[in-house]
């Protein structure tokens, strides 16, 4: 397996803690430069898509006895996968309570005093635990957010003694969040394999199966900032592993998607997650279905939580386009790499774009 760092470059500031401190101008480390920040251009470009969101798709009709309403799902489903690589489904089977609970005991754990948050502080080896950083590189410009990351799958990788232990509750709470979680990421996957002239099992085997397959919770506090034209919560990149399931803060927008060389801000619905294709299934469906490019901004006036499940291929496996996806028209687009060899890359460099998957293209 290979390694990756052992130890941040630099001592660990707490985004957090520096926006609690009533600071009026960030430091300098959080600037990013003139053609990354969100220009004021930019929010005014938001102001021409006010009209435009990504697809919301209501997946109840996917049980249904009707084939014309199932199929109905599958087609935007699919429409979806091709044409943005984002889309909200509602529906979805989740309980609202449910949901509401996830996000509520992670806030409490934010709003915990330093020191507490401190005992799960984590390292770049395997970034489990309590975080502020992504990458490695000395003097590189950081994001304004902090994070908590932990393993929902396989079992062997689960370690509740690396969960936090306070609110009381956050234990049982993620378990039965992550287990939900997980089950609808496995009903995407079908719904991608048979849009894709798949057997419904092809994706959920390529990842290993439902015992062997990963999935890890990246929860993110991205604390209100006093210059949040200078700064983002998240640099833009697409997401290195299969399939994202996202649960949105309600309240607060922050999440920005790229299509073509706009940036349109998700309006998230009620009870909704927010769904994307990662790296690896654009390479098992050869391109058909592609990741997409995505980026947080940051608010002056409110901090935001949002839950991130990272639905991944168990990571030693060989991940490379389907065979029936590939013809001599279409070629394979990408060579065959494991997910562990894919992942150093964004966990050495930090998100970085679409230079990844394409650097991967360009080697066949």
């Amino acid at each position: 397996m290979m390694s990756c760092a052992q130890a941040w470059p630099e001592p660990i500031v707490r985004v957090q803690a520096l926006a609690e401190s009533g600071l009026t101008s960030i430091p300098s480390c959080y600037i990013k430069p003139r053609s990354q920040r969100p220009t004021k251009t930019t929010f005014a470009t938001q102001n021409d898509h006010d009209h435009i969101n990504i697809p919301v798709i209501d997946l109840e009709h996917l049980s249904s006895e009707d084939p014309v309403l199932r199929e109905t799902v599958l087609k935007r489903v699919s429409e979806a996968c091709r044409e943005w690589g984002f889309f909200q489904v509602v529906n979805h089977g989740i309980s609202h309570e449910l949901m509401e609970s996830a996000k509520e005991v992670w806030r409490e754990f934010f709003n915990l005093p330093l020191e507490v948050k401190e005992e799960f502080a984590n390292s770049p080896s395997t970034y489990e635990g309590y975080g502020s950083r992504l990458g490695v590189k000395k003097g590189a410009i950081l994001d304004w957010s902090d994070y908590f990351f932990l393993h929902s799958m396989p079992p062997s990788l689960r370690n509740q003694a690396k969960w936090p232990a306070t609110p009381s509750s956050l234990r049982k709470i993620i378990a039965e969040y992550g287990e939900e979680v997980v089950k609808l990421g496995g009903r995407m996957l079908e719904l991608m394999s048979t849009n894709l002239g798949l057997k419904e099992d092809y994706l959920m085997n390529a990842f290993g199966g439902e015992n062997e397959l990963g999935a890890c919770l990246r929860v993110n506090f991205y604390p209100k900032c006093p210059q949040p034209d200078l700064t983002l919560g998240l640099s833009p990149h697409s997401d290195p592993g299969g399939m994202t399931i996202l649960l949105p803060d309600d309240f607060v927008s922050g999440l920005q998607v790229r299509k073509g060389n706009d940036w349109i801000t998700v309006k998230p619905v009620p009870n909704a997650f927010i769904i994307n294709i990662g790296d690896q299934i654009q390479v098992l469906s050869n391109a058909i279905y592609k990741s997409v490019e995505h980026r947080v901004i940051v608010n002056s006036i409110k901090d935001r939580v949002s839950l991130a499940m990272f639905y991944n291929p168990k990571s030693d496996l060989l991940i490379e386009p389907a065979k029936e996806l590939v013809t001599k028209e279409r070629p394979a687009l990408y060579s065959a790499m494991t997910y562990d060899e894919y992942r150093l890359f964004i966990r050495m460099k930090g998100p970085c774009g679409k230079t990844q998957v394409e650097s991967l293209a360009s080697q066949v």
